[in-house]
């Protein structure tokens, strides 16, 4: 334990020897709690990815990578099709709506005139978990490509057409669904789209963005399921007041903890969070 403590130290001194020093803006980003393995810990009824945008580091749950009912967080992939062709200034205005309120007859629509819209935004940006199908409402899609599509979005335009959308969304949706809960309850969250299915029993998700970071959640349960899930996945934020450097040495510790995901050495992992503690309270 003692040596890999000491790899670890050496890593996280590596990273603040490379972190811009002088005063940086400050992040609100909120922090993942994370298993031995430095996964996100949540009930497997949920999948959680998580990345923070300025360094790039991302982290979810073990299953991140299952493609799951897309509800209406396919919606984004709908609209991001429309705001790249030449579609109709008609059609952009309909897809605002559509992620504002989430109306799916306005997807019934939009998605008969461009039946490729979901695949295609898939194919674009690379969302291999992503699927699209007969109906838009049965297509498919999973927490990291969800995150993986918002930091795309936001390094292309953070003010471009879909996020400003997600913005914008209506406190009740156009079926009466009051959107709220899941990733949209985390701080410092700017933008969410909702999703649900019919019953709002069964199945419900979120995907959010803030000004450094993009989270993602799925639940196989109502939306007071997945909130529970993602408050207790998550720290309010570890670094509300934070610096780069700061930042380089969580990020440090997590990937550590990736790294001796095979040790059942419980100590070791305690030892990097007391380490880890000392080092951001020694930066502050």
């Amino acid at each position: 334990m003692k040596k890999l403590a000491k790899q670890f130290i050496i890593g996280a001194t590596s990273a603040l020897l490379v972190a811009p020093m002088g005063v940086g803006v400050a992040t609100a980003a909120p922090a993942p709690v994370t298993d031995g393995a430095g996964q996100i810990v949540a009930p497997v009824r949920t999948s959680i990815s998580f990345e923070y945008s300025p360094t790039g580091f991302h982290v979810g749950t073990a299953n991140e990578h299952e493609s799951r009912p897309g509800l209406s967080i396919v919606k984004l992939y709908l609209a991001d099709h429309i705001y790249r062709v030449s579609a109709s200034q008609a059609d952009k205005d309909a897809a605002a709506q559509m992620i504002r309120v989430s109306d799916d007859q306005i997807a019934s629509e939009l998605y008969a005139r461009y039946p490729d819209s979901i695949n295609e935004t898939a194919r674009y940006y690379g969302l291999n978990e992503t699927y699209g199908a007969a109906h838009w409402g049965y297509s498919r899609t999973s927490t990291f490509d969800t995150v993986k599509y918002l930091e795309a979005k936001k390094r292309e335009n953070p003010y471009g057409p879909v996020l400003e959308a997600m913005t914008q969304v209506a406190p009740v949706a156009a079926d009466g669904y009051v959107q709220n809960g899941g990733t949209a309850s985390l701080p410092q969250v700017i933008g969410t789209k909702f999703g649900w299915d019919d019953s709002t029993q069964s199945f419900t998700a979120t995907a959010s963005f803030g000004s450094d970071f993009s989270v993602s959640a799925m639940t196989s349960g109502n939306k007071e399921a997945m909130t529970e899930d993602v408050r207790n996945a998550f720290t309010d934020s570890l670094l509300a007041e934070g610096n780069p450097a700061q930042q380089a040495v969580w990020n440090s510790t997590q990937q550590f903890k990736g790294s001796v995901s095979g040790s059942s050495d419980a100590a070791i992992n305690a030892e990097i969070d007391r380490i880890s503690g000392l080092l951001i309270n020694a930066l502050g």
